[in-house]
């Protein structure tokens, strides 16, 4: 866990001679940027609710070519995961460099209300260190209209100046750019609006009939299609890829940018988003750039908030010593042995879990052992395969595996050994020969509690959750009043749980 850099002088002599620095890290705070000429573009593509089904993850039900295509062109991070399972706490994670549970953002959607949250003083967002670098910065989709800004999610208070405009194409003749592209991704909805979209880019849509299940979900009509529809999203998204590199190509930038493709976490499926299980915080990670070698891959456990201290760094940007993530091609770097993952409240729905990823292990605490796994929850009770799970559920038509996220209480703790089951169905917390590799993970998530500051030791404010909650219902109400009052029920059943200890 601890920061790898190299010195200053080799960081500068390296962007001299590469003219992009590349495997470095520079410390200096008064270091100054290398001449406009020389300095590369970042590009970041951040997709929505998407986990690593492309081809050069291992897909094989589809096919993925420009995103194949990106990772033969550069580096593939087998081993990357967000923070956190869900948008807003990911997205504030991403563009501080931070995790979000040391600057106070990791409730999903907080900060919302009346009470806002404002990062640490000393924490910079990541646009800003671009832009006072000189950089011109900016955040759109891949067809802006007009002049509005694509999607930011932060928790915390922040300045719409983060922000130049929402295209590359705004900034002065030779300045360089940190853009991002936002990406609806596994968000498109389903529908005969996206199918008519989906067939005439692809040609055809994915058959339910020809999809394949992770093992924890039944194969029934309602399930099966939607995943198929969702293979649909990862090929429309792959397309729109496309159309990105092929801008770059056009417009003569290929050469002098480099490219992350991300997602801001996994599919959002019952036991996938909002859950720290491989599904929900496993995603595909993708660098291209100017002196990255074709055909790299790496299994080292890499996080999201790596991407800041990267970008930075490969900018010839100092590398700010308050961020948590790491530079990924910094050379005097060891690997770390663990990275976390932590989920808290989503919503109206509050939680509280932590994971520790190492390289063979999953380590889950649940710090709510007495709530269900599906708390009830507005966002997701609505959908399709939320319903139908319940219903197979009710009828006994689920099996063991199926069975697993339906339950009433979870264990305080969970470990699995990814090497004999990827799909974290068998906890072996209670296995005595796992005993010490549980006594392990348990240290390894005491000390990043302790390292890190967690904030989410403390439960959050009653007044904020309040604050929160006032918008979130108002935003519904004048969409939905039914919706509105189903939300206030899950509000006091929350608070009745509090009171009751569960």
């Amino acid at each position: 866990m601890s920061k790898r850099r190299i010195p200053a002088a080799i960081a500068s002599c390296l962007v001299i001679i590469f003219f992009a620095p590349i495997c470095t890290r520079a410390l200096a705070d008064d270091a100054s940027p290398a001449p406009d000429a020389t300095r590369p573009n970042i590009l970041w593509i951040i997709v929505e609710d998407m986990s690593a089904h492309f081809g050069c993850y291992g897909e094989t039900t589809i096919t993925t070519p420009n995103v194949d295509a990106l990772a033969a062109d550069g580096a593939r991070f087998s081993r990357a995961f967000v923070t956190a399972p869900v948008c807003s706490a990911a997205r504030s994670a991403l563009i501080t460099g931070m995790y979000q549970t040391s600057i106070g953002a990791h409730h999903h959607r907080s900060g919302r209300g009346r009470l806002k949250i404002q990062l640490p003083p000393h924490v910079v967002p990541v646009p800003e260190l671009f832009r006072r670098a000189d950089y011109y910065t900016s955040n759109g989709a891949l067809e802006n209209r007009g002049k509005r800004l694509a999607k930011t999610d932060y928790n915390f208070a922040h300045s719409e100046s983060l922000y130049d405009g929402n295209d590359w194409s705004g900034r002065r003749e030779g300045q360089p750019f940190f853009a991002q592209i936002q990406l609806r991704g596994g968000k498109m909805r389903h529908g005969d609006r996206f199918a008519r979209q989906a067939k005439k880019t692809l040609g055809s849509l994915t058959k339910s009939e020809d999809v394949t299940l992770p093992p924890y979900y039944p194969s029934d009509p309602v399930i099966l299609d939607d995943w198929a529809h969702y293979l649909d999203t990862v090929r429309f998204t792959d397309a729109e890829v496309g159309r990105i590199i092929q801008r770059l190509d056009d417009e003569g930038l290929t050469e002098n940018t480099y490219v992350f493709f991300i997602t801001d976490h996994g599919i959002s499926h019952v036991r996938a988003k909002q859950f720290c299980y491989e599904a929900g915080i496993h995603i595909p990670f993708i660098v291209r750039g100017p002196h990255v070698p074709g055909g790299t891959i790496r299994d080292d456990l890499t996080l999201q908030i790596d991407m800041p201290a990267t970008s930075l760094a490969l900018a010839g940007i100092p590398v700010p010593e308050w961020m948590e993530g790491r530079d990924l091609f910094a050379d005097d770097q060891n690997d770390p042995r663990y990275v976390v993952a932590a989920r808290d409240r989503c919503d109206e729905t509050v939680d509280h879990i932590r994971c520790v990823r190492s390289i063979h292990f999953k380590y889950i605490r649940n710090f709510l052992p007495e709530r269900p796994y599906l708390q009830p929850n507005t966002y997701k009770d609505g959908k399709p395969i939320q319903l139908t799970m319940r219903r197979l559920h009710a009828e006994g038509r689920l099996d063991r595996n199926q069975s697993l996220i339906m339950a009433d209480r979870r264990p305080s703790e969970e470990l699995y050994d990814l090497r004999t089951d990827p799909h974290e169905l068998h906890n072996l917390a209670a296995n005595p020969q796992r005993e010490h590799d549980l006594k392990r993970h348990r240290a390894m998530l005491e000390e990043w509690i302790e390292e890190t500051g967690d904030q989410g030791r403390n439960p959050e404010p009653i007044e904020m959750y309040d604050s929160d909650m006032t918008a979130y219902v108002e935003g519904h109400q004048r969409r939905s009043k039914k919706r509105a009052e189903t939300i206030r029920a899950n509000i006091r059943l929350m608070k009745e749980w509090a009171v009751a200890g569960r």
